[in-house]
């Protein structure tokens, strides 16, 4: 390593569990419920001639293969790092997470179709049923929704679940409220209707996820940093002259890194030392913000057009 250059890890390399392991319990048990209730509701969408309930059973069916595959990334992102993948496969999370948008809008058009069809050819829905079978829903999906609310606010992984799940127990009501319409009034387009709103509940937080999603993969700046106040606090820092090549994005959820050049005063460097200068540094970005890794290169004032000149 050259004069000038040193790296501060701020708190060590990223390589343990990440915010998704520790709901892994959680997930599995959300999906065996998901699965149990696909059956049921798609056993009662058939016997009450329900497009809602089968609306319902299928959303409720991409949400399992969506906690499967949540499942599945967790064990792939906690393998360890290697020479090929230096960051370990942390990335696995957000890829499940871009799945799962994927199918989501899938069903939700698929939905938006079926629903069409039933204003062109009414079917004659048994509301009673279709209550009964609602109820089971809501009732699962409110437990699922239990078990995922803490963990939606640390893993994008597990708050897509989150949403599926809110989207179905919204979907359940939409149901219970239809057949009721059905029972009482005979009017068979609630149905219909009922699946309509399902659709147009799932789309714009699928729409919502998928941004967030992107923006990972895009390796834009983590979600809450402002990368003009980080700039701000580097260069308050005594001694910076300067910041360059600053860059901070997110590898997975819970896993934000960062790494910037440092120009600092040849004169300070020689007083207090690399080392104090880069505690100094990982203190006043930790104490700020939340970014797991830090790597800080130091340069002496002049480095940087000799940096330049290298690169060419």
């Amino acid at each position: 390593m050259g004069a000038g250059h040193d790296h501060g890890h701020a708190h060590g390399a990223p390589a343990g569990a990440t915010a998704t392991s520790a709901y892994r319990g959680r997930l599995r048990v959300a999906l065996a419920i998901t699965l149990g209730v696909v059956v049921v509701q798609i056993v009662g969408g058939l016997l009450a001639d329900s497009l809602a309930l089968v609306a319902d059973s299928a959303h409720m069916a991409t949400d399992a293969l969506g906690l499967g595959m949540a499942l599945l990334a967790i064990h792939f992102s906690n393998r360890p790092p290697s020479d090929q993948a230096t960051f370990g496969y942390a990335r696995a999370e957000i890829l499940a997470a871009l799945a799962n948008c994927l199918l989501l809008l899938g069903v939700g058009g698929y939905v938006l179709y079926e629903s069409v069809q039933r204003f062109v050819t009414p079917a004659d829905t048994e509301g009673h049923l279709a209550v009964v079978f609602g109820v089971i829903g809501l009732v699962a999906n409110m437990v699922s929704l239990a078990l995922l609310m803490r963990g939606q606010k640390e893993s994008l992984n597990v708050r897509g679940a989150f949403l599926e799940v809110a989207a179905d127990a919204l979907g359940s009501v939409t149901v219970i409220v239809s057949a009721l319409v059905i029972m009482f009034t005979g009017w068979q387009a609630a149905d219909p209707i009922a699946s309509l709103v399902i659709a147009l509940m799932i789309v714009p937080r699928t729409v919502k996820l998928l941004r967030e999603t992107l923006n990972v993969l895009l390796e834009a700046a983590p979600k809450g940093v402002d990368m003009a106040q980080v700039r701000a606090h580097i260069l308050a820092t005594d001694g910076v002259e300067d910041v360059h090549d600053l860059h901070a994005w997110t590898i997975t959820s819970g896993m934000p890194v960062l790494s910037a050049h440092v120009v600092v005063s040849s004169d300070v460097l020689s007083a207090i030392g690399h080392e104090k200068m880069l505690h100094e540094l990982q203190d006043c970005l930790g104490g700020h913000f939340d970014v797991e890794h830090c790597t800080f290169q130091l340069e002496p004032g002049g480095h940087a057009e000799h940096e330049a000149h290298l690169c060419h």
